[in-house]
């Protein structure tokens, strides 16, 4: 699991919410939700928006522990 997905989902734990809940909120689709969380899926930049709107977290809540080097955009899921 990435830094990525840890976070929304400790994030999504914290605010009492399920995957249903937090859908719902962001206009993003449950199985969504579920793929984020466990690493099947990066988010695009409106989708972090979205679910940020969505926990009441910033982006950097979100984003947290990721390190952000040059030209490994495409890698920062992988374990």
């Amino acid at each position: 699991m990435g830094h990525l997905s840890r976070n929304l989902l400790v994030l999504r734990h914290r605010s009492g919410l399920s995957q249903e809940e937090l859908a719902n909120r962001t206009g993003l689709h449950r199985i969504e939700i579920g793929y984020l969380e466990c690493s099947r899926r990066l988010p695009r930049l409106d989708t972090v928006v979205r679910l940020c709107h969505g926990l009441g977290v910033t982006p950097n809540d979100l984003l947290d522990g990721i390190n952000w080097n040059e030209g490994q955009a495409n890698h920062l899921e992988k374990p």
